[in-house]
Formats: structure tokens, sequence, C-alpha cells
């Protein structure tokens, strides 16, 4: 693979003068992280241990640098997809993105055919865009369930391993899908499910790949994924099946007037189905400031595995299939020509006319920021695996720094993912630092944070009924107004350390779209609720989350 190059943000030979507003916001915060220059050097980053236990009490965590990306883009090697794989790399970089996957659903056609072409054009966007880490993935259809990114570290066995897995475990190419005549049997694709993330699992210990990661997509869409499946899928191999999209793709679906009056942001638009998870409310089935319900209950399902003790990642993507008043329409097949026998799409055509779409560009509306301390692949997966991770819509924020620390240690602390050990009744404080937004976003609006939600849950361990989706002690402790603070600045929460090991967790908003949360004010007196059908112009309705930070109380 060709040498890669800093991102002109964090590259000291690119004049500050070549830099929009936010490459230099971003150059700002690798120097007060510490890491310009020869600090934030290219080469591999080690992966830490998975849940590593931390000696004596405390815990210091490095300074982190945070690239943006997304792990969920379409290209013409799907077949329902549009755009060449240049013009979704030429958006991505135009939108100030790192990190990109290209996430082909499964087809016969792509593992035969489309996966070795892809593969092909991303050797030389590498070679050609040595500032873009552009990965090649996989939309797993899962066995009884819905569909996962799958993506591997650049090496000579990326595509292989995509292809192999692809033939031996998608549930769709198996027809191993609960819908289907032929794959009802519930117990024997679930199982399968399982048996293939611990498949990647091996590839991975092997030293056939260097890494290899999994994230759930859209898992509330159809109501298909189970909590107990979610549960089996990460405890198959929780170094590996790391987390799922908080937020979906799709964002654009109910801008007013573009798809009619029944439409939901992120195309959440299903009602229950004989195959849906029964214990499902019928309003798991919508998003909530544009987030998927199973991340935006403060107290539900995501809570409900965190509360566990167990991290479990969230993310935001593009999921970019068709550009919301994008003038491209798919070409014509040529005679005796389709997906199955090529594994790639005809070039889009311009029309000059506005075509169907939901989606945005990569990049240009949702954004998920993971902390590295290197640049490059495999510090970007490192990054994912730890949690160090916060997402953010419509370019809310330019900065987030999170850190836990012990009153009476003078370190860093612990960050986004990491956990500190601490004695029972022991004051520690929450430093959370905010960079604001420092230019317009895509829509021409200079988004505004308006205030900024601290979430507690207690660590309980292992729940009983893996179908639990309820986390019942946790809940929004402090909301701070941040209406009109602008720059950079730092909010202090103090926090005593009871009788039980707990976690904290941020998200913030505009401020435009609030009100009690799905299991109500008193757990969350002012969160993300549902739009209107037809009427959820997401640029009015912008939230960011972050990942959370554990607290080991000993003895608790």
């Amino acid at each position: 693979m060709t040498e890669q190059q800093l991102p002109s943000w964090a590259d000291p030979s690119v004049s500050p003068a070549h830099l929009d507003a936010q490459g230099v916001s971003r150059r700002q915060l690798l120097r007060r992280a510490g890491l310009f220059g020869a600090a934030f050097a290219l080469g591999p980053a080690a992966t830490p241990a998975f849940a590593a236990p931390r000696p004596g009490f405390g815990g210091e965590d490095p300074r982190l640098a945070y690239l943006v990306g997304d792990h969920h883009v379409h290209s013409v090697y799907s077949h329902d997809a549009k755009y060449t794989f240049s013009q979704q790399a030429r958006a991505a970089a135009r939108y100030g993105l790192d990190w990109m996957v290209f996430n082909e659903h499964s087809n016969f056609g792509h593992a035969y055919y489309g996966a070795k072409m892809e593969h092909a054009e991303i050797l030389k966007a590498r070679s050609e865009n040595p500032r873009q880490l552009i990965f090649q993935g996989l939309e797993w259809y899962i066995p009884a369930a819905e569909h996962c990114t799958v993506f591997a570290a650049p090496g000579p066995h990326e595509t292989d391993l995509l292809t192999q897995f692809e033939l031996a475990y998608d549930g769709k190419l198996l027809g191993y899908t609960d819908g289907s005549a032929t794959g009802t049997d519930t117990a024997r694709n679930e199982a399968h499910a399982v048996a293939a993330i611990k498949w990647l699992a091996e590839q991975r210990r092997s030293g056939y790949v260097d890494d290899v990661l999994v994230l759930a997509n859209h898992p509330l869409r159809l109501g298909i994924d189970s909590p107990h499946e979610m549960r089996n899928w990460r405890d198959a191999a929780p170094e590996i099946m790391i987390g799922m999209e908080g937020a979906p793709g799709a964002q654009g679906a109910a801008i007013p007037s573009l798809r009619g009056a029944t439409s939901i942001r992120g195309e959440y638009e299903n009602k229950p189905s004989a195959q849906s998870w029964a214990g499902y409310p019928a309003d798991a089935y919508l998003t909530y400031g544009g987030f998927d319900w199973a991340t935006a209950t403060v107290g539900g399902l995501w809570d409900a595995m965190l509360s566990e003790g167990r991290l479990f990642t969230i993310t935001t993507n593009s999921d970019n299939h068709r550009t919301v008043f994008d003038t491209w329409k798919n070409g014509d097949w040529p005679a005796g020509q389709n997906f199955d026998n090529t594994g790639k799409l005809p070039d889009p055509v311009n029309t000059d006319t506005p075509q169907p779409g939901s989606d945005f560009w990569p990049g240009e509306f949702s954004r998920t920021h993971v902390g590295v301390t290197r640049y490059g692949y495999r510090a970007v997966m490192a990054g994912l695996r730890a949690g160090r991770v916060w997402l953010d819509h419509g370019h809310l924020l330019d900065g987030l720094d999170v850190r836990v620390k012990r009153d009476c240690d003078a370190g860093r602390g612990v960050t986004l993912g990491g956990r500190l050990r601490v004695r029972r009744g022991e004051r520690i404080t929450l430093y959370v630092t905010v960079t604001t937004a420092s230019r317009a976003n895509p829509q021409g609006i200079l988004p505004q944070l308006a205030h900024v939600d601290v979430i507690r849950g207690a660590v309980r361990g292992p729940v009983t009924d893996r179908d639990t989706w309820k986390a019942p002690d946790t809940r929004v402790v402090q909301s701070r107004d941040v209406s009109g603070r602008k720059g950079t600045y730092t909010l202090r929460v103090p926090i005593t350390a009871g009788d039980e090991s707990f976690y904290v967790r941020l998200r913030g908003s505009d401020g435009n779209r609030h009100g009690a949360g799905y299991l109500g004010a008193s757990v969350d007196p002012h969160g993300p609720v549902p739009h209107e059908p037809g009427n959820g112009d997401p640029w009015a309705d912008t939230w960011f989350y972050s990942n959370p930070v554990f607290v080991d109380v000993a003895g608790g």
C-alpha cells in the first residue's frame, strides 16, 4: 500500500492559510492535546487489550486527536445504490472525513465479481489520496436479524476475508432469514450469526487479517434485532462485535415536501411484523432526534447493556445510497447484464433534475469522531474498539474531550470508553471540554449548542433476563445550559462515588426540539422526541452523544 500522509489539518508543512475554519480549529485541538507534529506521526497503533483490568486506584488515558469518519457508505458495488466509488470518496473529502468504510450489500454478484473490482478501486484511491483512510467492508445480512458493518484492516487478505465470510455466513445468500420460506428455523439462524462472529475473531487471532470489526446497523428499524441476539453477538467476541449505530443514515428522509406525509428520519417507517421481537413497543420503530430508540431512550436498551458493566460503542453514519436533491440517476444496463453476473451497477447519469433520495453525503450531516494517538487504519480501529468515540449531527461541535478523574489525582484521568477505579465515597470530577462550531455547516447554519446533559447509570453486572431492555437506575443527573457560550470551555461536574460501580455518558443538542424522555420526565426531563411524520427537518434538530466512562467502585 502506498505510504499515507497526515491529513492537512495535522500536517505541519501545510500553512494555516490553506485550511478552512474547521481545519484551523482541529489543528488547535491537536496542539492543545500535545499531539501536533511528530507526536501524531504515521505508524501502527497497538490495539489495547480488551477490557484489561487497571491496577490500583485511578487511571490514566493518553491525550487524543479525533478523526472523523463514516463506516456505512454504498457505491455502484451495491445493488440498490447509485454513485461511483470516486463520487463518494470526493464527497467524503469535501466534507472533511478522515476515514470511511465502503460497506457494500452482500449478493452473489458482489461476492463473485464486485468485491474484487472494488478492491482495485480502493487500492488506486489509497495511492492517489494518501490523506484519506479508505476501508473495504461488507453489509452483512445477519441470520435471523438486520444488517451489520463488517470491515478489516488493509492487508493481503482483506477482500478474501469478506468474500469468504459473505458466502459462508450471510443470511440472505443462505436463505437464513426468518421471513423467508426456507429460513424460519430461528434457533439455527441465531446460532449461525454467533458462529459467524466467532469465525471473524479466529481470523484475527490467527493473523489472517490484522484486525476486523463488526457494528450493528439500524438495529430498531424493523425490530428484528432482539435484545438477547445483540447480547449474544457481543458475548461471542466482544473484541470484534463492538457496538451499533446509535443513529441511522437516511437522515434526510423526512425533509418537508421531499418524500411524503408519512416519512420519518432514518426511514424508520415500519410497523412490527411477524419477524419482529414481540417485546418492543410500537414507539421503538421511530427515531428520536434522528437517533435510534435503543440509544435515544435514557434507561433503554443501550443503557441496559452498559449497566452490565461492558462497553458497547455507538456510531452514526450516512448509509449513503441516494443523496437528497441530487440529480443523478442509475445508468441503463447493457443487454444481457445484471448485478448477479457483473457485481457492479452501470455508472450513474446526470439528469439535471432532482431525483428521489433520503441520504446525505458522507460527512455532510452525520459524523463519528474516533480518538487516536497516531494516524492510520489500525489507529482508527483501535480507537473504535476502545470506545473513544463521540458523534454529532449537523456539525454541532468542532470538538469534545471528556475526562473523569479522582480529585486527589493530578493526572489526566480516563476518557471515553475508559474505566476509573475508585474507593467508596470518593470524590471525583467529570471534565467536559467543548469546542463550539467555528463555521457554518453544509446547510449554511452556524450550529449552537444549547445544553449538555450528564447521564448516570448503575452497573449491576450480567442480567438474568437477556431480553431485558430497561436500565431502571439510569437517568439524567445534571443538565448544563451552555446557550451563547463560544470557543473552547470546560464544564466541571462533581461526582461522588457511592457503594456501587456506575458509568456516565453525555448528550446535548441545539435545544430546538425536546420533551420528556420515553421513560418519563423523572428519568429524562428534556430528551429527544419524534417529529411529526413528513415534517422532520434534520438541520433543525441536531444532537451529540458520547460513549460512556465507567467508574469501578472497589467492593461495589
